[in-house]
């Protein structure tokens, strides 16, 4: 059973909260705050709840266990701070010694750990490092989904160094566990499963796992290529591999292959930065390559989608970040849109992006924050961090 925020007493009581401030930085400056922004809900609930302190702890980037000043948390420390108006006060480092004195100030309400990749303990879910982490509260939250498939001491390690009772999942987590179990436990039909992306071999296991469920499963994008290669089309130049045809193959002779839909022509060109031009049908010719789907295929997958009352979307259509070969994937994305029926869940970075590129976003059932998380938790059912909430650790 998972103990959610909005269900707790934390009145009164230290909180040491993980969050996911994991954003874009150039030249120290947030250029994308959508991840801090979904925080913030949390944050200030758990200020309304009366929490006598919060220290908050994120990772940045991947400074593999070293201080790298490019990937200080300072611009997320002003970031929060200005929203909210409230001090935040960013610490040294997540191991300082001046913490224990800081939380004993009764003017400190919001502190931020110093990013926990700068310590390679926080990646090797080293107990000692769990231990000194978990010490900053008398309560431990969980609201970082997207690092929740992490078996790191911020989010597995620590929960042993407290009772169930004081272990709690905050507002962010509710959410995408409510929408992914909603479409993974009791889908409305049609249910339709929309995957693109580049390799069969990364998401192998999410096809497999949706083919049974799903009333139809379209697939697009890179990811289509193996698939019509291993149908015996021509795909010119287009991304694929050998292992991937191998595993098209495999799937393609499965008992739910019917449900499979592939595109029925592309947008093509020479290399992404050619002039588009346009197949008239699956086969592509051998100096071309695929780079988004083409009319007749955008028509049949909107149709599908249009009539569907369960969507889960992972993947981009065509090479969406060129406006040239983008369609594909803001029909995709227009087609959810507009069916006010169904309840769509958009997962994966790539297919996130693309939703938000679209300016869509807010007609979307659920936007999923955790890219590869909520990828394995489609797969398996559950995630390391989540099955922490639940249980504890013995």
């Amino acid at each position: 059973m998972i103990n959610y925020l909005n269900t707790q007493d934390i009145s009164g009581k230290k909180v040491i909260a993980r969050f996911d401030f994991n954003v874009p930085l150039k030249d120290g400056q947030i250029t994308d705050s959508t991840r801090i922004d979904l925080s913030l809900d949390t944050i200030k609930l758990l200020i309304e709840k009366g929490a006598s302190k919060i220290t908050m702890m994120s990772h940045l980037g991947r400074p593999k266990g070293k201080f790298d000043k490019k990937l200080s948390l300072e611009p997320v420390a002003k970031y929060i701070a200005d929203k909210l108006g409230i001090e935040v006060v960013l610490t040294e480092s997540a191991t300082d010694r001046g913490i224990k004195t800081l939380l004993s100030l009764p003017t400190t309400k919001l502190v931020l750990l110093e990013n926990l990749r700068f310590h390679p303990e926080e990646t090797s879910n080293d107990s000692e490092f769990s231990r000194k982490l978990a010490s900053y509260g008398d309560v431990y939250l969980n609201d970082a989904f997207g690092t929740s498939h992490r078996k790191h001491s911020s989010v597995h390690g620590i929960v042993s160094h407290f009772d169930h009772k004081n272990v709690i999942a905050g507002l962010l987590i509710e959410k995408e566990l409510i929408a992914l179990n909603t479409v993974l436990e009791s889908p409305k039909k049609p249910f339709v499963g929309i995957i693109g992306g580049a390799k069969v071999s990364d998401k192998i296991k999410i096809i497999e796992q949706l083919l049974g469920p799903v009333d139809h499963l379209i697939i697009g994008g890179a990811m289509a290529y193996p698939f019509l290669n291993a149908k015996g089309y021509s795909i010119g130049k287009s991304l694929c591999s050998e292992e991937d045809v191998i595993l098209a193959k495999k799937i393609l002779s499965s008992k739910n292959h019917a449900k499979i839909i592939l595109p029925s022509d592309h947008i093509i060109a020479e290399n992404p930065d050619s002039a588009p031009e346009f197949s008239e049908d699956e086969n592509i010719v051998d100096e071309m390559m695929g780079l988004d789907i083409g009319e007749k295929t955008v028509a049949k997958f909107s149709d599908i989608c249009s009539k569907a009352k369960t969507i889960l979307w992972n993947g981009p259509m065509g090479l969406f970040e060129i406006e040239d070969f983008s369609r594909g994937t803001f029909s995709i994305a227009k087609s959810l849109s507009e069916n006010t029926e169904c309840f769509s869940l958009v997962g994966g970075g790539d297919s996130v992006s693309a939703v938000n590129k679209s300016g869509l976003s807010r007609y979307m059932g659920h936007i999923s924050t955790g890219g590869g998380a909520s990828l394995e938790y489609i797969e398996q059912g559950t995630l390391v961090g989540v099955q922490a909430l639940k249980h504890g650790l013995k």
